[in-house]
């Protein structure tokens, strides 16, 4: 008698369209725990909304937004400094005593943006596409960098069009990190952007 031979399914590689589908839109922003914060850092902040938000540039949607920048921008542990709003999308210059601040003044800040967006466009549901994208300045040439083109943002997407962004040159709330007062203006990294001084 010849012995049996069991042939045993094996895993042939990668296949095209092989594999477990993915379902909802693909992430922008990395969903890993984000790293411990320290006080001395500001954040340079950029917030994306899902397609089908309206500009909000848009005026209705503008109003009601600076006004929620301003109420949730100034806490005694989260500091908004400086912002810009593009059509699809926002950058923030913040300060945070602490990872916890971070993300509960983020959030608190969230809940007021989606709240006036909705509002204004006369809409439901979310706002954002995903979490926020963050990244600590540590040295006063990142922060200078930082500054410069948060409130000269407009330039890069107003190229060819008669668009001016709303970007806020005079701090939203007064910052208190030594970077963001004293160190970002002693660094060589070039000249202050000049909104920075006409607001």
């Amino acid at each position: 008698m010849k012995p049996l031979q069991l042939e045993l399914p094996t895993w042939g590689g990668r296949r095209k369209g092989a594999g477990r589908k993915r379902k909802g839109p693909v992430r922008l922003v990395s969903h890993r725990a984000r790293p411990a914060h320290l006080a001395r850092h500001p954040l340079h902040a950029v917030w994306r909304t899902r397609p089908d938000v309206p500009s909000l540039r848009k005026r209705a949607v503008m109003e009601l937004l600076r006004v929620a920048l301003a109420a949730g921008g100034s806490r005694a542990t989260f500091r908004l400094v400086h912002y810009s709003v593009q059509g699809n999308h926002l950058h923030l210059v913040v300060e945070a005593h602490d990872k916890v601040a971070l993300s509960r003044g983020m959030q608190g800040l969230a809940v007021r943006i989606a709240r006036a967006v909705n509002t204004a466009a006369g809409r439901r549901g979310r706002v954002f596409a995903d979490h926020y994208f963050a990244r600590e300045l540590r040295t006063p040439a990142e922060v200078r960098r930082a500054v410069r083109y948060v409130l000269d943002n407009h330039l890069h997407h107003a190229a060819g069009r008669a668009l001016q962004a709303d970007s806020c040159a005079a701090p939203v709330t007064a910052p208190r990190t030594w970077l963001l007062t004293v160190g970002w203006l002693k660094s060589r990294a070039g000249p202050l952007p000049v909104a920075y001084w006409s607001g």
